[in-house]
This record gives structure tokens, sequence and C-alpha cells, in this order.
């Protein structure tokens, strides 16, 4: 049995949107389309059986050459008649606009050009699916029987995902490379880690980072990949050493002198991860000055030769990776599937161990599997051995990496391959946000309501269940435990990109050019320009791009001619330089459903965008649009609008009664009308704004003007960020009449209470709060309000003025009990007590503190006391202390935390 596999789930996205097409078509609104209706109801009840086939077509695992044809001309067939029908609605919904047709009779639509036109178009797709119904019989593809069925696991809420490096035997490598590191030599030295893909040499490289980072004034982490972006790589390693943006289109030259300037008399730590050719590196080195302040610069690459390019000048800091031993490979593998490596069956130690040896040590084979038999029962892990024992017999080679990863993807539920092989879009190392990808996913159609969840609540189950398979890498986690952002692996991007190329899913193109030597449809385009701006001609449109219903485009690039692509629904802009991107052809796409655009650009949007009636999410949050049209309230199914932070809303933004998203949203700039027109968003989940302004007594006003209008939507606000630059006390927020009892996260930037109100005590749900208090509003009773908060995961708090007592954090009942991060400033005398048993789940602590004076732990105008009872499974502890008297509280705390808290992670800055 061979391990290739046809990914018909691609097939079967498009199929279930046009399922949902054609049954909208026979609902009520249609209803006196009585000729249409009856042929849309016989295509319905085709399509329905050929949805069923490829439901048995999944489950196979090789199709042969007739089955391949078939399946292809259904999926191709798809597209074409989906998009028939969505023309078919646009243009009753054009004329109907016009003349009211749809509530008159029949005969008056045989009066109209569009009926002649469609009805041509319904006798050509009959035609169609009678030929494919044939040919289907003709080939007895119905006798096809799947393989043995195998059980999958269910959908999951919450990410769960294991802590890797810490089960991949690290820590001797890291520590043989970290003293290599951190020799006493002034000089520029560089390191390279080298090894096999999936050996974990950017696991290593990132805990070798965070050993020594504090060590060195600054320390960055990029990416290269296969085909780099050097400007954008550059311009995120200067992004990520001066947290400043760059000009987009600053040259080479520019962003090399840039970094070189800024580098010039620090010590610094640079990690360059992936690394494919010495000539990305001749060019990247340039940007790293030798300035005999011990700087380090640590390189990743598969490849030997460029890893001694690297070291030319450092003779033997070359770390070659090795494959887990078996020790570590079990405690891995067995942590994974069962917990622990002491809860593995007895019946199924020898199968697994089998298993394990198929792997070769290598932890990327043997997280893909043992995440795919997490919760399976024995015969799935015969089907596995058995699979495996197919393909090799230990040691694996690259290709047969890419083989272990495709018994994974085969072995997903259909509606998670189509999903994961949506992410083939975005280029090699791309970090991909989770919020825009669902929202893709869910304007794709791949995503439906189901039950008593909506389409956002199943995405997210779908996010989480590619997480929980290790199909996608975690990058950014928060505190709650939930995955923001995630990666793809460079193998396991190559077996997806090798599926969505041989099934005409989406297709990656370097060079526009190539398209206008296609010869079929593309129906999904990822252009992926580096370097000369990609333009999209008229010849393209018209040609292979003419039916493209999604277009990611990375880079330099004119979208003009992207507005005559009529059948788009996804629109995503990644720009890389300064420019003014127009978009007001935006209106004719009537099918548009997602448009995105990032880059420092100005985004020129249409007076009016009222065509826009399938447009569910606009984003422009880093691209200024200076006002958004006048009619975009008309928008009926608007659900999330993110705009930059100087756009100016029209009127009447209350209208938009569906629109679960606001972000960002300017008091100043914005009418008083509109401020209250917030109030009538009962849908309204997440709300951003801002107030800045000299003017204190308007920005006054409209705060409490703002504060009124939440109050009438307290019971959908489930996330509130707030940007105060206004100053002063928030006072008049402290009696919300209705509280926001759902509120998961609350960002208060800027704004400050003399008190804690007594409202933030019915916040039940609250995960996430960030605010400033006065020092009076610290006392035993508004601490004990935060304490008693019962989902409180991450406290954000800034004391703003002295206080004379001590601020006593208890440790008795039910006290921050779900506390995980704890981070507390204040510049003035203001002394912390942690009683026995306080926060017990704490795992990171920040302070920032300026005692008055004290020369021991201990002593009465200590900072910092009880030190000794924090948690044992306190990670990390970042202490900020201010004042004369610095260097002694530093000793004292640094002695108390040793002393309590070896294992924690303490630094000091």
């Amino acid at each position: 049995m061979t391990l290739s596999t046809m990914a018909v789930s691609a097939s079967m996205g498009v199929m279930n949107s046009l399922l949902g097409k054609l049954t909208t078509l026979m609902g009520e609104k249609y209803r006196k389309l009585k000729g249409v209706r009856n042929k849309v109801a016989s295509l319905h009840e085709e399509f329905s059986s050929m949805n069923a086939l490829l439901m048995k077509l999944v489950g196979m695992d090789e199709l042969d050459v007739q089955a391949k044809a078939w399946r292809d001309q259904v999926r191709d067939m798809s597209y074409d008649i989906e998009d028939c029908i969505d023309d078919f609605m646009h243009d009753l919904e054009v004329k109907g606009a016009t003349t009211g047709f749809l509530k008159k009779s029949a005969e008056r639509l045989k009066k109209l050009k569009v009926r002649h036109q469609i009805a041509n178009k319904i006798k050509g797709i009959e035609d169609r699916v009678l030929e494919v119904h044939e040919r289907r019989i003709r080939y007895n593809l119905d006798e096809y029987k799947p393989t043995p069925s195998i059980v999958h696991i269910d959908t999951r809420a919450l990410a769960i995902f294991a802590d890797v490096a810490g089960l991949m035997g690290i820590d001797t490598p890291r520590d043989e490379l970290v003293e290599l590191l951190t020799d006493q030599g002034q000089e520029l030295k560089v390191a390279s880690i080298v090894g096999f893909g999936g050996l974990g040499k950017t696991t290593l490289a990132s805990e070798v980072c965070r050993k020594i980072e504090g060590q060195f004034t600054c320390h960055a982490f990029v990416s290269v990949s296969l085909k780099p972006d050097l400007p954008r790589l550059l311009q995120d390693l200067l992004l990520k050493l001066t947290r400043e943006q760059s000009s987009e289109s600053s040259s080479l030259d520019e962003l090399i002198r840039n970094i070189r300037e800024y580098l010039l008399n620090k010590r610094y730590f640079i990690i360059i991860d992936d690394l494919w050719d010495t000539s990305a590196w001749d060019i990247i080195k340039c940007a790293f000055p030798e300035n005999n302040n011990g700087s380090r610069v640590l390189t990743t690459t598969r490849i030997y030769s460029v890893a001694t390019a690297c070291c030319s000048r450092s003779r033997g800091c070359v770390y070659k990776m090795k494959a887990l031993t078996d020790n570590d490979s079990r405690r891995l593998f067995f942590s994974r599937i069962f917990g622990s490596e002491d809860s593995c069956p007895t019946e199924l130690e020898d199968i697994s161990i089998d298993i394990l040896k198929k792997c070769g040590g290598i932890p990327l084979a043997i997280i893909s599997i043992s995440s795919l038999l997490a919760d399976q029962p024995k015969p799935k892990f015969e089907y596995v051995r058995k699979s495996l024992g197919c393909m090799f017999d230990g040691n694996p080679t690259l290709d047969q990496m890419r083989q272990i990863l495709d018994l994974s993807f085969r072995n997903l539920p259909n509606h998670l391959k189509t999903c994961l092989l949506y992410l083939g879009m975005y280029p090699e190392d791309h970090k991909i946000s989770r919020v825009c990808l669902l929202r893709q996913w869910i304007a794709e159609g791949f995503v439906c309501a189901i039950s008593s969840l909506d389409a956002e609540d199943v995405a997210i189950s779908y996010f989480n269940e590619l997480i929980n398979r290790s199909m996608i890498q975690p990058v950014y986690t928060n505190t709650n435990g939930e995955v923001l952002s995630c990666r793809i692996h460079d193998i396991m991007l190559d077996v997806i990109r090798s599926k969505i190329e041989e099934d005409n899913f989406i297709s990656v193109l370097n060079d526009p050019e190539v398209v206008l030597g296609m010869h079929r449809n593309i129906r999904r385009a990822s252009l992926q320009c580096h370097g000369e701006e990609c333009v999209v001609t008229s010849a393209m449109v018209n040609g292979s791009l003419s039916n493209v219903r999604t277009v990611y485009a990375f880079g330099g690039f004119s979208c003009q001619s992207l507005m005559l692509l009529k059948y788009v629904r996804v629109l995503h802009l990644e720009i890389n330089k300064n420019d003014v991107v127009d978009l007001t052809g935006i209106s004719r796409l009537f099918l548009l459903r997602y448009l995105k655009v990032v880059g420092g650009v100005r985004v020129e949007l249409p007076s009016r965008i009222g065509n826009l009636q399938q447009l569910e999410t606009l984003e422009l949050r880093n691209s200024a649009a200076s006002k958004l049209p006048c009619d975009i309230a008309s928008l009926p199914l608007l659900l999330h609008l993110i705009v930059h932070r100087d756009t100016v809303f029209p009127d009447c933004i209350g209208r938009l009664r569906h629109v679960r998203t606001i972000e960002v949203f300017d008091l100043r700039k914005n009418s008083v009308e509109n401020i209250e027109g917030l109030g009538e968003m009962s849908s309204l989940r997440d709300f951003e704004f801002l107030c800045s302004g000299k003017d204190l007594v308007e920005g006054a006003r409209r705060m409490d003007v703002l504060c009124s209008s939440l109050e009438r939507i307290s019971d959908s606000l489930m996330t509130l960020w707030m940007d105060y630059r206004g100053g002063g006390l928030l006072d008049g927020w402290s009696t919300f009449s209705s509280p926001h009892i759902h509120l998961r996260e609350m960002q208060m930037m800027g704004c400050m209470f003399s008190t804690i109100p007594n409202w933030f005590g019915q916040l039940r749900d609250l995960q996430t709060l960030e605010f400033r208090v006065g020092g009076a509003g610290l006392k035993d009773d508004g601490v004990a309000i935060l304490a008693g908060l019962p989902s409180l995961v991450y406290l954000w708090l800034y004391a703003t003025e002295a206080l004379e007592e001590r601020v006593h954090i208890p440790g008795s009942g039910m006290a921050f009990r779900a506390l995980k991060v704890f981070d507390f400033w204040c510049n003035h005398n203001v002394l912390l007590t942690f009683e026995a048993g306080a926060m017990p789940m704490l795992k990171q602590l920040y302070l920032i503190l300026e005692p008055s004076g004290c020369e021991s732990v201990g002593s009465a105008e200590c900072p910092v006391d009880g030190v000794e009872h924090l948690p044992a499974g306190l990670r990390e502890v970042k202490l900020r202390i201010l004042g004369q008297r610095k260097e002694a509280v530093r000793s004292s705390l640094k002695i108390a935390f040793e002393e309590h808290h070896p294992s924690t992670s303490l630094k000091f800055w």
C-alpha cells in the first residue's frame, strides 16, 4: 500500500459551498422562479449524490486514474456552477432593487434578458452534470470501497500541546552551546547549529536565547526561509531590536546601516534561523558590527557548508544536532499520548516501541505520530505501525519524513484537511494570526455554524484541533492557554504544497508572468513577490485568473487589475513599500467577504461601498484611510470593522447592529452622535477606542457619553481595550449601573481610578485586566475586590502614588486562585507583602518598585516581603528596583529568591 493520497477534501470544500447555494435557490426567497427551482432541485439531488461518493473517496489511500479524473471534473464543475449561481443571484438582486420584480409574477421575469441567459447557463450545467453522471456509472465508481474506517479524535475547545523543549532532553546541548557562546572573548563570535529537518534546531536556539538573553543589551530572533525577502527580514530584525517600525521603502543598504548604527555600541545576541545558502548570509552579516563588546550571533541550517561559512572566523563553533536518545524519545512520545512516561498501558508498550524505532529519534516525527495516536484505541496503533513499516525501518530520510507527515494528514477529519490545506497560502516561516485565519476560513465557506455554536466558535475548535494534532505549531500563547498565532513547519508546508498543486486548490506564484502559460483556471492565487513589483495584467485577469476567488499578495504589486476579478471572496494584501493603494474599484467585487490590507500605506476607498453586500471583514489597521465610505452602515453582513486609529467613521454607525468588532475608534475625531450610536450595536463583542488630545474637558465629556453607550450593550461586550491619553481620573466610570458581566479582557491603558470600582468584583469571567489606580485604591478592600475575581489569569497594575501602609496580597480562601501573571509597577514608595498561600497558581512575577530605603529583605521598608510564600511553580521573576538603594535591595532579593525558588529564572533590568 503506497502512502500517496489525493487531496479530495479540497473538492469537498467547494462542494459543500455549492450545496449551500443550491439550497438557498430552493428557498422561500426564490419561490416564484418555478422553472428554475425545479431544475435547481434536480441539480441539488445529483450533487448531493456526488458529494456522498467524494466522502467515500476521502477514505481511500489511493485513487486510480479514472477515479482521480472524475474527482477533478466534479471539483472544476462545482467551481463553475457556483460562479454561475453567484452571477444569477447578483443579477436578481440588482434587477430586484430597481424593478421589484421578485414581488411580482413569474411572467415579469420572462421579459428580462437575464432569464434567457440564466436558462442557457443552466442548460449547459445540466449537460455537464449528465456527462459526469454517465462517466461515474461507466467506471463503476460507486463500487469503490474505502479502507477500514478509523475513529478520529473529537475536536477540542482548548489548545493542548506539550512543552516540547522540556521533553526533548535539550538541557545538555543547550548548556554546551551556552558555554560556547558565553566565554570571555570580546570579539564578535558566530556559532551555527546544523542538522536534519525536524531535529529541533529552532527549539534548541530558542532555549539558548531564553537562557542567556539577560547577559546582553539587546537580542532578536528572525527566520530566513528558502526564498528570503531580505528587505522584509531586515525590517523585521530592526523592529525587534528598536521596537520602532522602519520605513517600508527603505533600501537594503539603509536597513543594514540603521541596524549597524543601533548595534554599534551594544552587546547584542542575534539568532538567524533556517539559513539555506551562503548568499543570504553574506548580506545579513553586514548588519553586525564587530564592536568588541562580547556580541554573539547564532545561526541554524540544514546544510553543513552553510554552517561552516557562517563560522569561518570562529573555528570550532559548528554544533551538529543529534537525534534523541531512546530515553528522551520515550519521554516525548509517551508524554504526548498518555500524559507521562509511566502511563502507557501494558498492552501498548511493545507496539509503541516499534513505532518509536521507525521515528529514528527525530522530534518532529515523534510529535507528529504521537499526536496522531493520542486518545486512540489499540487498532489505531496497529494501523500506524503497519503504515510506518511499509515506509522504512528507522533513521528516516527527508522524503520519508514527508511521508510521516502525510500519514498524519491522511488521518485528519475531512473538514480539517481543507482548513489545513488553506495554510498553503502563506509564505514559509510566516507568522499566521489565528483571528485572521479563522475569518478567512469562514469567508471561504469551510466553516459553518453547528447546533448552538456559531461559525467563529466552530472555527476556533478546528484551529485548536490542528494544534492538538501538531499539524501547525504555536508561536504565541497567551496566559489563558489560547494559541493566538501559529506557523507551519517547512516540511509540513512541503506536504501541503504538493497537495494543493495536484488538486488545483491553491496556486503559489512567485512570478505572475507564469500565469500566462497556464492552461487551467486558478481558483486561489498566492502571489509571493520579492524585489521587483508584481504586475497583474489584464491578460491574466481575462485568462487563468478570471475565476479566481481568493488572492493573497505578499510584497510589491500593482492592484488595479485585481479590482476586475469579480468572483473574489477573499483579498489579503501585504505591501512592503510606502504607497497609495487604490481600492476605489472595490465596489465591483460583489462577492467579497474578507478584505485586509497590511503595510504602512495609505488606502483610497470608494465614496460608496454599499455593493459589497457579502462583506464580513474589513481590516485596515495598519493602513491609513482618512474616512470610511458614507454608506458602510448599509452592509448587512459586516461583522468585523478594523481600521487605522486616524480613521473617521461616518454618521449612523449605530445602524451596524450585527457588527462584533470595532477597532480603533477615536473619540475625539468622531461625532458625539456616533459615540451615542455605539449603544445601538447590540452584537458588539470586541471594542477598542482611543481618546487623545489636549482638551481635557471635552475628552472627559466624550468619555461620559461612551460610558452611557457601553452600559446599554453590557450583555454583549467581551473585550474592551482603552487608550485614554487625556489624563485625569476616570471616576465617572466607577459606578456602572450595568457592569459588563461577560467581559473576558479589559485593558485600560492611561485610565486611572482613585479607588478600585466595586463593579470590578462582578466580572466573574474576566481573565485579563490592566489599569492604573491611586495608592489609596490598594488598601485591603481594593485588593480584596481583585483577589475575588475567580477567572483572573493576568493582572497588570500601575500604582500612581505612594501608600504609607503595606499592600498585602492575601493567601486565604480563594484569593487570586487562577492568577498566573502578576505585573505590578510603582515608581513611588509602595511595599508588598505576600502572605502564606498567596497567588497559588502564579507562574510569572514582574515588579517595578522604588523603595524609600531599606537594607535587607525582612526590614520594615523592604519593597517585597514574603518571598518564601510564593508558589513552587513560579517560573520567571523580573525585577526593576529604582532609587538610591537599588543595589542593596537587588542583592537582598537575589539572595531571597535563590534560597526559596532556586529553579526560578530571576532577572533584573
